[in-house]
């Protein structure tokens, strides 16, 4: 990696590591990242927490890539054994809140776009760090998409060891409300509630959507709170309950809830469809560059930014998302290091579809 200072872009993620981001309250880190940019030279931009900043030598009449990762974390859990707040380098690992989800990425994919913007490219760059990804927050690239004009081709930054995940499942959740009719624990009377959301709990354990994803496998619904009653000798009249629903590119949201409701005998109350599943064809001419290289493609089970940008788009970069939302979460130097160069080899010559 000629010409880049990996030691610069360490510093960098140490920086953000130690400036705490929660969701919706991303606003010093967003300094940072702004502050950084600026300092190369770029004409930065902001959106509320959302940096984002164009190639120098922006060509309207070419094609647009968007770089995309996103430096907002979610809360340290219990059992870290180090401040989540101060890296700690040791071993060739760096250890803090966010290293691997997703600062890793954040750093590596700021290194790509400086070092690609100095070279000749027949297609334009857009860097952009978005906020409250890990809440599918309204404030993060579901709004910053629409200020970042005409892109053709996205790559989002999140650990995948620097496998292509081509296709990833989108998410709905739905609230469900079965009824009954209370009465007396002891008596034959009433309708038990928590009986009749056995019957539908057992439909979303037990049912299988017709259409199989290739890449992404079978939709997944799991029940995962319920609550009823309210005293020991009393039948409850009513029993609530959560899905989870991980859908793929084989059904939208909408149609899946429509199939839902046909089903159950319980109330349906969805929180939102606007989480879709996302991904890109494996023909795709930058799948196939990838492939080329000796990457390994796949379907991941979990949601990113991908979902608000509607256009062909790639999940990758350094790190392993197992290690995401865990106690001493951490990241090694080398992988940084590596996914620098990977995105590079996957960037350097690209011509995109015209």
């Amino acid at each position: 990696m000629q010409n880049i200072n990996i030691n610069e872009y360490i510093s960098l993620l140490k920086q953000l590591i130690s400036t705490p981001s929660l969701s919706k309250n991303e606003n010093r880190t967003a300094d940072i990242l702004y502050k950084f940019l600026s300092d190369k030279g770029f004409d930065v931009k902001r959106i509320l927490n959302n940096i984002y900043v164009s190639s120098s030598d922006f060509d309207k009449t070419k094609k647009t890539i968007l770089l995309n990762s996103h430096h907002d974390t979610v809360k340290a859990v219990s059992g870290w054994t180090t401040n989540p707040f101060f890296p700690v380098e040791k071993q060739g690992k760096l250890i803090g809140l966010g290293s691997n989800d997703a600062g890793a990425s954040v750093v590596s994919l700021i290194a790509t776009f400086v070092y690609m913007d100095k070279l000749n490219r027949n297609y334009n760059l857009i860097f952009a760090a978005t906020a409250e990804e890990e809440i599918s927050g309204q404030n993060g690239m579901e709004l910053l998409v629409n200020h970042l004009g005409d892109i053709s081709f996205a790559i989002v930054g999140e650990p995948t060891q620097m496998q292509m995940a081509i296709a990833e499942k989108g998410l709905m959740v739905i609230d469900c409300l079965s009824k009954g009719i209370s009465g007396h624990a002891a008596r034959n009377e009433g309708e038990n509630a928590i009986y009749e959301a056995i019957q539908d709990i057992n439909w979303f354990r037990n049912y299988k959507f017709e259409k199989k994803s290739n890449i992404l496998g079978d939709i997944k619904m799991t029940v995962s709170q319920i609550s009823a009653g309210y005293q020991h000798n009393v039948i409850p009249d009513e029993c609530s309950f959560v899905v989870d629903i991980r859908s793929t590119d084989k059904y939208s949201n909408v149609e899946i809830l429509d199939k839902i409701k046909k089903y159950v005998n319980c109330d349906v109350k969805e929180r939102s469809t606007r989480l879709n599943s996302s991904g890109i064809s494996i023909e795709h001419p930058f799948i196939q560059k990838g492939i080329g290289l000796g990457l390994k493609y796949y379907g991941s089970p979990t949601l990113s930014d991908q979902t608000f940008l509607k256009i062909p788009s790639l999940k990758i970069g350094p790190g392993k998302s197992e290690r995401s939302h865990t106690a001493n979460e951490f990241i090694y130097i080398d992988e940084i290091k590596n996914g620098i160069e990977i995105y590079i080899k996957l960037l350097k010559d690209f011509r995109p579809l015209q």
